[in-house]
Formats: C-alpha cells, sequence, structure tokens
C-alpha cells in the first residue's frame, strides 16, 4: 500500500510536537562467509565485510532524515552471533574481534554495533562458553559494542548453567566499568526466546537465517499514543480507548515502514521488518509510564498498571499489524527505567518495585530494562533475577529479558546518571535472600509442555 503526501506530513507534525522519530535503523549484516581457521583471516574478513556493507549506511540514513524531515536517533549494525562466526576460537581472539568491530563502528560513524552474542538454550559450544567469558572484558574496552546472550526458550527450557555464567558475567562487568557506573552492563542483555530481527540495542543480532543484507526499522511514538490517550474523555470505555491506540499506532508504523524502506533501497538491499515497539526516552512527555498514567492510574505501581500495559501492548500490536505486513523484533511497550522519565520517577518515590515490574513484564516486551540495582548484590542474585525472567518468556511463549546494573559503590537511595538516551537510575532494593543453592543445582531446566505443539 503506497504511503500518501499527506501522511508523510501528518508524520512530520507528530516528530516536532510530540517527539516522534525513528528510534533506529539497523543494517543487519552475516558474517557466515567470514568464517576461517585462521585467526588473522576471520579478523580482517569480518572487518573488511562490515566497513564494504555498510560504507553508506550513515550517510543514507542522514539524507533520507533530511529529506523527509523526520529524525532517526541511531544509525546501528547488528551481526552474525559472533560465537557462531567465530567458533572454535578462545576468549582472547574474541577480546580482539570485539576491538575489531568497534574500530569498524567508529570509523562508520556507527552508533552500537549489536552481536557480540550466543543462542545457548540448550548448551554450549566452545565459541559459546569463549564469547561469556570475553564479554566483561570485551564491553569495558570498547564505545560501540553489545552483547547479548539467549539462555532459555518455550522449546528448550533454561539453560540454568548459563543463567549462573551469565549472572557472573554482569557482576564482573559492572566491577570492571566500575568508573564509569557500570555503563557496561547498559549494553548487555539476557534473553528467553529472542528474535532474531530485533533492531534494538542491546539485543540487536543478524539471525542465522536472515539475507546477507538487510534493513530492519525501530520506531519511538509514546508521544503521539499519550497524546491520544490524554484527549480522550474521561469516561470512554476501554475498547474505545483501545482503537486511539491503534489508530495512532497504525500511523507511526507507515511512518517507520516508509523510513525503512527508503534507507533500504537507496543502499541497493532488501527491507525486512518494522518493530513497532513503544521505545521511550528521559524527554518529558515521550513516557510509557505516563501513558499508563494518562488511562487513569494515579502512578505507575498502582493496582491496574499491569491490565492497563496488557491493554496499550495488545492495541499497539494490533495497529502495527494492519499498517504493515512485516512486523517483527520485539513490537509492543519497553518499560526500561532509567530510560523512560515517568518510571524514573515512580521508582524514585517507592510507587514501582522490581516485583511489580516482572508482574508487567509478563504483558509487555522484553522484560526487566535498565534497572540499577545495588552494587553489593551477588551474582546469584542477579542470576536468578533472569532465572525467573526465563520462567515468565518461557512458560507464556514470549520474549522476555534482563538488563541489570548492579553499581559498585551505590545502594538503594542512590541515583546514577547516564545521560543521553540511556537516563538515569534510581538504586532499586532487590531481595539479598540467598538463593545460591537454587542457582548452583545447574542442567536445563525443563520446557513446558506448550513447547511441544507439533
Amino acid at each position: 500500500m503506497p504511503i500518501a503526501l499527506e501522511e508523510i506530513l501528518e508524520t512530520i507534525r507528530m516528530t516536532e510536537v510530540e517527539h516522534f522519530d525513528i528510534r533506529t535503523v539497523t543494517m543487519g549484516i552475516s558474517l557466515l562467509d567470514c568464517r576461517s581457521d585462521d585467526f588473522k583471516r576471520l579478523k580482517t574478513n569480518i572487518y573488511d565485510k562490515i566497513m564494504r556493507t555498510a560504507a553508506e549506511h550513515v550517510a543514507i540514513a542522514q539524507q533520507v532524515e533530511s529529506n523527509y524531515g523526520i529524525s532517526i536517533a541511531n544509525k546501528r549494525i547488528s551481526v552474525t552471533p559472533l560465537a557462531i562466526a567465530a567458533d572454535g576460537f578462545y576468549k582472547e581472539d574474541f577480546i580482539e574481534l570485539a576491538q575489531t568491530m568497534d574500530r569498524a563502528a567508529d570509523e562508520l560513524g556507527i552508533d552500537y554495533l549489536g552481536g557480540f552474542s550466543a543462542l545457548v538454550q540448550k548448551g554450549f559450544t566452545r565459541g559459546d562458553h569463549s564469547l561469556i567469558q570475553a564479554i566483561p572484558e570485551a564491553l569495558s574496552i570498547t564505545n560501540h559494542i553489545c552483547s547479548s546472550v539467549n539462555v532459555a526458550s518455550t522449546k528448550a527450557g533454561i539453560n540454568m548453567d548459563a543463567v549462573g555464567m551469565m549472572g557472573e558475567a554482569i557482576k564482573q562487568t559492572a566491577e570492571k566499568t566500575a568508573d564509569r557506573l557500570a555503563i557496561g552492563c547498559a549494553k548487555l542483555v539476557v534473553f528467553a526466546n529472542v528474535p532474531e530481527d530485533n533492531p534494538f540495542i542491546a539485543g540487536a543480532f543478524h539471525g542465522v537465517s536472515e539475507p546477507d543484507v538487510v534493513i530492519n526499522v525501530g520506531i519511538s511514538g509514546p508521544g503521539v499514543i499519550l497524546r491520544a490517550i490524554k484527549e480522550a474523555p474521561d469516561d470512554l470505555d476501554f475498547a474505545s480507548l483501545g482503537e486511539r491506540i491503534r489508530r495512532m499506532a497504525f500511523k507511526i508504523t507507515r511512518a517507520g515502514e516508509f523510513i525503512g524502506k527508503e534507507v533500504a533501497a537507496k543502499q541497493n538491499v532488501p527491507y525486512g521488518i518494522v518493530d513497532i515497539s513503544l521505545a521511550p526516552t528521559p524527554l518529558p512527555g515521550d513516557s510509557v509510564a505516563d501513558i499508563l498514567k494518562a488511562m487513569g492510574l494515579e502512578d505507575v505501581g498502582a493496582t491496574g498498571t499491569t491490565a492497563a500495559l496488557a491493554l496499550l501492548n495488545d492495541s499497539v500490536k494490533r495497529g502495527g499489524l494492519m499498517a504493515s505486513s512485516h512486523v517483527g523484533g520485539m513490537s509492543g511497550a519497553f518499560i526500561p527505567v532509567s530510560e523512560d522519565e515517568g518510571m524514573i520517577k515512580a521508582a524514585q518515590n517507592g510507587h514501582i518495585s522490581l516485583e511489580k515490574l516482572e508482574a508487567m513484564t509478563s504483558v509487555c516486551s522484553v522484560g526487566l530494562d535498565m534497572v540499577a540495582v545495588p552494587g553489593k548484590t551477588p551474582a546469584s542474585v542477579l542470576a536468578g533475577m533472569i532465572a525467573d525472567e526465563c520462567a515468565i518468556g518461557m512458560t507464556n511463549n514470549k520474549t522476555t529479558a534482563v538488563r541489570v546494573i548492579p553499581v559498585p559503590g551505590k545502594d538503594v537511595g542512590d541515583m546514577v546518571d547516564y545521560g543521553g538516551l540511556l537516563g538515569a537510575a534510581p538504586i532499586m532494593p532487590v531481595s539479598q535472600l540467598n538463593n545460591s543453592l537454587f542457582i548452583n543445582r545447574g542442567g536445563r531446566l525443563p520446557a513446558p509442555t506448550k513447547g511441544i505443539n507439533n
């Protein structure tokens, strides 16, 4: 369905008034043809392919921004999970590859490069083990590299050995970047049921079933949805409120798909999907939390919050699916604490807890996201947070994840400020009860019966 000029003009008005932007245009690049038994050859192949394939990515995205007056906040790259492309190599090799990819991203002007990743829901290869061991050092010495590890799925269950390893990796990453408020942990996410076409960082990677190169786009429109709800009368019923959200989601999805196709066409590469996730920012009026409040809640954390989020998430999906035949990624509503002004205030006021956030993740995109906890939190507790989110994702056949930041030297009530889109996070309390015996049992937590659906 062609997009009319009137739609483009309306979208430009949204960017001026309601903070609408294209959050990311992400180029996915396969590294499968870069593999080699010779490490120097592998490193050269990876660098050369990224530089060659993405040579015009940033310039063309900027040109499209200028042509249509719609901001593209980030220009990103995702690559084949490096544990696959470099399987057989060792920790030190993966650290060197991270530096090589970081240099390529820097020279290309890329904001972030995702794909320092492993898929270990059923077990490990040598490359998986080596990559996970390399994560803390790799994230501490690079600026653009982001890492993700999938440790569970509805069909495979939960790899509890991997869960324990990732608790340790998060803790070590925090310690290695302690001088920067544990910023390395903001670039590290642990998944269940990870999507292979996600354009958002830190979880973006280029799935092995994807084409050699593809353009995926992620949109950001909480302000647009917020305005639609604020203009609704207080006595509007939920079905009608959902219809308002669907109409707005349809419009912003159409805009996102249009921009993605333009960027892809100008680089002569395939267009993939639009991820219709509502991605908030710390800016006033660009908050998912404020949307929930506008529905009639005093604040996020009130009883009814999870129901309100379920309505929002479902309505966004319905509107987006009507607007595009190629919706992918995570596609829903994000609730990152530090990146959402309303969530920051709710956490500061004690209105939202980790337990309530966990409940909310059962009905929205992703999971415990950009949550800062005391630096003294042990690795086993971090692993327990991962296991709980994986259990929600595995049982409900949905994507869940944990991006948690144990900030060394900080405790409950302190604030950490990362600036930019990462925002600021209050240190939130988390149960410090000992769970190490449970985590250390290891093995694989079996998949639910619903995973057997053939």
